[in-house]
Parts: structure tokens; sequence; C-alpha cells
């Protein structure tokens, strides 16, 4: 059995005014600003929705919505004066603050309650579909067949469809339809997406530049040259199977390197860090515009209601100092303070967890390592001979490593998100913005350290602390700290980027696409009503679009955390943003039951996490290029080593570095637990990665000069990169103001008119009220007036 629902006028005017819902009073009299655009309209226009299937609507000044005042509102047809999303939003306000039962002190109420209870399976507001036929049929026929009088058609066909990939979004439609809040998503989406295409151009622009000089890269000439790199051998990397090998045999991989370590990756790092601050001062302005013109100022101060499960459990009472009125509030009593006490004990567990898991993965690596560094170094394998040329032991630890890491990622997800649901929960938050903010601030903080921690290590932990030859460095006792390729570990972070971004937007488009596809295709293909029709696709959860924007947030610290390692990432970002918009939209435009409209002002607790990323990426980009790439031991090669008084060679070059950067050792010294079982080699030295003193020198072994002119030239580097980025975004954010001076002004010019339309109004009711007959009499109706109805109600 179905129970619909409806409203009527007198319910409507009502509500309206119970919520404060801000409805048209007056055309807008000031003039926007022209497009820079308009010039090129004939071309402009193809990326805009169809105009004559979605009109541009008129723009007016809104007020909030008052019954006495309705003849001051622009009400043209009641029918349409307040729009779907509004009342359906005002339905489920009623429903969901309607008791069932009351028992003494303990009230029940609300459609929530009775959802969870199981008296209703669902409850949801309707599509736009008539009832003469079928959803399936509903998207074969073309639009003028029904005289595009659907909404939901028209979001389909301009928006959702696959052949609307390269068009702007209808956002004021969107709005209309499903509210502000799912607005403001694909607003954010939409402007993320496009400027993204600026640093996919700037990022391919670098990877193009790095292809095309890695042949003529001179450090990676003397690694793949025989009579250089095949005449350095290197020391066994792992104890006793570890094999010595020789530098020539990582030729592929400094050849791969050089794509990704280069100057231009210093470059775009620094135009990543303005180019971020850039997006989040144009969202500022371009979200300042949405609010004024979707109604959503102020609105978090003036019209959110507590929760339901709130005010259930909240019985106590205080006075509002601002508005006088009685306020719900929360009392935490002692039982309340050992939950509490407990739920802070529940986080010690699952941050052991999260540090298991990072330790696994750091095991496996270096044992993978060994495993991987005995058989590809191994010279009785011919057969591997063909994959020893382009694959390295750490190559293959860092895919394998990478794959795993991101499986477990995948698992831990489901876990934390029952966690933080089950704590947000036991929280008790008053509104559903304070609820959605402290669930998201818990997950991002999880999902943080999950999709992050493996590439932290790889940038600044792996290769740091591994000793050298004769007395190398242990985890547990046990391994051996795993080292880097001798051109560093940034080709391996890149890897380990690559590998969950690919995954992850692979992972995400089957579950979008397919799982929803197989989900809905056991729907009856009979002619039955629209609200059955409504009631077999998915329903949303309480969520809502909490995981797109937390998909959208991890691949935006993708972007920004870790771009000096990885210059095609924002191209990745802008490919896969381009298809989960239409996704998204295909989603719940055809896939989804209808959502509840709710308002929204902004993006909530995700705009403070977006800066707080921004802010972090401009430390971890600058760390990436001192402390993972091998640019300032080359710069500081280039500038002082490789002339007097350090270098033989008269002019400043990079001829040498390879031979300067890898210490010697002898053979001889190798501990009973480290010497290799075998020396194929006639040899009785070997080099490895490091700034260390030969053997024979009165501090062999220890750090030389090269290491603390390097360590030195490293925290210049980040001292002044960072000094420099961050007083350029400061500089940025102070220019750049929030708020339009367009928007300002149409702000002012509402207020004002909002003001006359009061004084207008009780001017009318006292001229009424006092007005005489035509004998000059007044009756004592007239005379006895109360002194209520004599106030300006101001």
């Amino acid at each position: 059995m179905f129970l619909k629902v409806h409203m009527p006028w007198d319910t409507l005017c009502t509500y309206a005014e119970v919520l404060h819902i801000k409805l048209p009073i007056q055309p807008n009299d000031l003039s926007s600003r022209p497009s820079p655009w308009r010039f090129f309209s004939c071309i402009t226009k193809h990326f805009y929705p169809n105009e004559e299937l979605i009109t541009k609507e008129a723009e007016f000044f809104t007020a909030p919505f008052e019954k006495k005042r309705l003849e001051y509102f622009h009400v043209r047809d009641k029918d349409v004066f307040f729009t779907a999303a509004m009342r359906s939003r005002m339905a489920y306000y009623i429903l969901s603050r309607a008791p069932y039962e009351i028992r003494g002190n303990i009230k029940k109420f609300g459609v929530t309650k009775l959802l969870d209870a199981g008296v209703y399976k669902a409850a949801y507001p309707l599509h736009d579909v008539t009832e003469s036929f079928t959803e399936n049929s509903y998207w074969i026929f073309p639009c003028w067949l029904f005289q595009c009088r659907f909404n939901r058609y028209l979001l389909y066909e301009e928006w959702a469809h696959p052949k609307s990939f390269y068009k702007m979004q209808p956002l004021n439609l969107i709005r209309k339809y499903y509210g502000e809040k799912v607005g403001i998503y694909f607003a954010w989406l939409g402007f993320y997406t496009r400027m993204l295409a600026l640093a996919a151009v700037v990022g391919l622009c670098c990877f193009i530049y790095g292809y095309t000089t890695q042949e003529t890269s001179t450090w990676s000439k003397e690694v793949c040259d025989p009579e250089i790199g095949g005449k350095i051998v290197m020391c066994p990397q792992c104890d006793r199977e570890c094999k010595y090998w020789t530098l020539d045999s990582t030729c592929e991989a400094s050849k791969k390197l050089c794509i990704f370590d280069n100057f231009g990756t210093l470059v775009f790092a620094v135009f990543m860090s303005v180019w971020v601050t850039l997006f989040l001062e144009f969202w500022k302005r371009y979200q300042a515009e949405l609010e004024y013109t979707w109604d959503t100022v102020e609105f978090l101060e003036q019209e959110e209601l507590p929760r339901p499960e709130y005010e259930a459990k909240c019985i106590y009472e205080r006075k509002n100092p601002v508005t006088g009125t009685d306020k719900l509030k929360c009392y935490l009593f002692f039982s309340y303070r050992i939950y509490n006490i407990n739920l802070s004990l529940y986080f010690v567990p699952q941050i052991l967890l999260i540090i298991a898991s990072i330790v696994a993965i750091i095991v496996y690596r270096l044992a993978a390592f060994f495993a991987f560094s005995t058989k590809l170094r191994s010279q009785d394998l011919k057969e591997l001979q063909t994959l020893k040329e382009y694959v390295t032991p750490q190559m293959a630890t860092s895919v394998t490593a990478s794959l795993i890491s991101f499986v477990i990622i995948m698992i831990l997800n489901i876990l934390y998100e029952r966690v933080a649901i089950w704590i947000t929960d036991f929280e008790l938050p008053r509104t559903k913005t304070d609820y959605e903010n402290s669930l998201t601030m818990k997950m991002f903080l999880f999902q943080f350290v999950n999709y992050y921690s493996s590439c932290f290590y790889i940038a600044f932990a792996k290769g740091k602390a591994v000793g050298y030859p004769g007395d190398p460095a242990y985890l547990l006792g046990k391994y051996r700290n795993e080292e880097c390729d001798p051109g560093g570990c940034l080709i391996e972070l890149t890897t380990q980027l690559s590998i969950i971004m690919g995954g992850k937007a692979i992972l995400n488009n089957i579950q979008e696409n397919l799982i929803f596809r197989y989900c809905t295709s056991a729907a009856s293909e009979k002619l039955i009503p629209r609200w059955e029709q409504d009631y077999q696709l998915q329903a949303l959860t309480k969520l809502g679009l909490f995981y797109e924007y937390l998909e959208m947030v991890i691949q935006f610290g993708f972007v920004t955390l870790f771009v000096a390692s990885f210059p095609l990432a924002p191209v990745l970002a802008l490919v896969n943003n381009i298809f989960e918009i239409r996704v998204d939209a295909w989603k719940i435009t055809t896939q989804f039951r209808r959502i509840v409209p709710e308002k929204a002002q902004d993006i909530g607790a995700w705009q403070p996490i977006l800066q707080g990323i921004a802010i972090l990426a401009v430390a971890t980009n600058a760390m990436i290029i001192a402390f993972t790439s091998d640019m300032i031991p080359r710069l500081v090669y280039y500038w002082s080593f490789s002339v007097y008084p350090y270098g033989d060679h008269s002019n400043n070059t990079m001829q040498g570095y390879i031979n300067s950067s890898l210490s010697i050792f002898n053979i001889a010294d190798f501990s009973n637990n480290s010497k290799p079982m075998s020396t194929p080699y006639n040899i009785t030295t070997c080099r490895y990665r490091d700034f260390r003193n030969p053997p024979g020198h009165p501090r062999q072994y220890q750090y030389n000069v090269y290491y603390w002119h390097v360590i030195a030239a490293k925290m210049a580097f980040i001292i002044v990169v960072e000094h420099i980025v961050y007083l350029t975004k400061f500089i940025l954010s102070y220019v750049i103001p929030d708020v339009p001076y367009a928007v300002k002004e149409q702000i002012k010019r509402e207020k004002y008119l909002t003001q006359v339309i009061l004084h207008e109004t009780n001017l009318k009711l006292v001229t009424r009220r006092l007005k005489p007959f035509d004998d000059g009499t007044l009756t004592r109706t007239e005379v006895n007036l109360t002194q209520e109805e004599m106030e300006l109600d101001f």
C-alpha cells in the first residue's frame, strides 16, 4: 500500500513562513556585467544546454515569505510559485516532526523512526514522470513528444546523457529539482573540473618536456654507458642471498626517472601551489554568487532546526539569548560522560589498526624486495634477461606493494565508515549540518591516513635510514631497511600514486555503473504508477552525497600533495571528473529515488579541509623535491663539486655526477650476517648510494663534505620556497575579495526593498484601520483598536 502526501496552498504558505523560505518580490533591476565571452557566442553557445529546452529564468529580488504580505510577492501562478524542491522540503519537515506516540515525558515522532522500525518501507518525493508510461519507455521518446514538460527529462537529456559531456551544467534547474544541497555539490565539482583544465595543460607540458629531454640527460647517459655504468659494481641491497649487480642494469629505470625528475617538475610544483590558492579564492567568489542567487545567504543562522533525533533525547530547554525563545539543550549526565570516556578509548584500537596495516605493508616490501633481488639479479636465470632490462627489484616491489596497499585501503574503508557513523550518532549533534561536519572530519582523518600513509612512507621514510653495507639498519631487528634505486625513490612514488589514483577511479566507476545497472535491471517492465516505478529505484543513503565529496577531496589531495612526483595527476583527475559529473548525474536522475531537497549554503566542512590540504601541499611538494628527488644533489654538484676546489672540470657540468653520488665500500668490511654468499666479479670494492668517505679515510664511512653541502642546500631550498609560496598565497588571498562587488550591491538592494515592503505593509495596515467613513464618523470597532494592531512590526 502506498500513501501519497499532498500539501494544499494554505499549508504551503504556512510552512514557507515557518522555514523562512525566500521568494521573489520584484524583478532584479540591476544590470549585470556583460560576459567577456559574449563576442564568441557563436562558438560558446554549443557548450551550454539547449536554450529551447532549458530557458533562462528571470532574476528576482527575494524576501522571507509571510502570509500577511502575500500581495507583495510575485505570484503569477500558485501551482509554480513554490518549486517542487520547496514543496518536498516542507512536506518532509512536517513528516519528520509529526508525533505518533507520547507516553509521559517520552515522545516518539518523525517518519525517520517509523522507517527504522519497519512501519513504513520508504518515504520519498516523486520524480517528474507521468503515470501513462513506464520509466524505460520514458527515456526512448524525444522531448518534443511530451512538449518538454518534465524537468527530469530535461536534466537527463541536457545533463546526464553521455552526449552532453562537453556542456555546462544547468545548475539552476538542478537546484530547482533537487534542492540547493545537490546543486552546490555539482557546482563545486564543475568548478573544480574547469580549474583542473589549466593544471592539466601545464602538467602535460611538464611531462612532455621530461619525455623529450630524457635521452639528453647527462647523468642518465652515464648510467646507461657500458664504460661508466657497466663498470660500476653495486653492493647487494639485502643480506647473504642478494647478488652484486652493475649500475647499467637500471638504465631503463633511470630514463623513466628523467621524465619526472627534472627542472620542469620544480616549476610545476610552484605553479600548483599558486593554482590551489586561486582555485580556493575563485571558488569562494563563485560560491558567494550562488548563495545570493539561490537565497542561502545567512541560511545557517536563521533557518536550520534541530534534528528529530536530537529533539527526542534532549528534553531540557534554555532561553536563546538571540531570539528570546526556548531552545533545546542536551545536558550530559554521569552516564553520558562514562560513555564519552569509553568512546575515546574506542579510538585506540582503530589507530592501532591503521599503524598495523602500515607496518604490514612495510614488512611486505622488505620481504618482497629480498625475493625480487634474489631472482632478478641472479646470473643463472637466463629467461629473465629481457625482463631485467625494464624491471628492477625496487620497481617490482613497488608495484606489488601498491596493489596490496590498494586492496587493504578498500577493505579498511568499510570498517572506518561504520566506526565513524557509530561515533557520530552517539555524539548526538544538534543540527544536520553539525552531524555532517562531525562525520566529515572523522571520515577524512581516517581516509587521509588510509590513502596517503604509503605515499608518505615512500616520499619521506624509504631509503633515509639504511646505514651502509658494513653496518645496515634493520626494522624489528630482522628486516634490513629498504633502499632506493641509485636515482632515488621518486619513480616509486610516481608508481604508487598512479596505481592508487587509477585503481580508485576504475573501482568507483565499476561500482557506480555496473552495480547500479545490475540492481535496477530487474525493474518491472509493466505499466505501473510512477510511485511504484520510483519505489523500484535505489534509495540514497542518509549520508547523501558524502561519498561523492570524499572521493573528490581524496583526489584533490593526490593532485596537490604529491604533484611534484606525478605531473600527470591533474590530467588523470580531469579525465576522471568529466566522466564523474555525468555518471553522478545519471545515477541521481535515473537510478535513485528522488532526493529529499535540502538547503545548503556552502560545501560545509569540506571547505576548511581543502584549505588545510592546500597549506600542507606547499610543504610536502617542497620536501619531495628536496628529499625524495635528486634535484638538489645534482644542483649542488653542478654549481660546486664539478669545478675547483672539489671537482676536476674547468666549467660547470653534470659529467661525473654518478661517480660522485655513489660511495665506495670495501667488501672485506662486510659483517658475517650481511656478507654475500658469492662474489662473481673479481672486485675488492663495491658502490652504494650515499655521500660517505671511502675506506682508508681517517673518517671512513662517515658523511663527507658533499653530504653536508647537500643537507644545507635542501634546508635552504625548503625555507626559501615555502616562504615565497606562502607569501604569494597570502597576497592572493588578500587581493581577491571573497564576495564580488556586484553581489554585494545586489544584497544591499534586496535588503532595501525588503525594508520598503515592510514599511508599506505597516503603513497600509494603520491607514486601513484609521480610515474614517465618508460621513466623518468612526465606528466603535475602528476606534477601539488594540495596541497590537496599531504597533508597527518592523
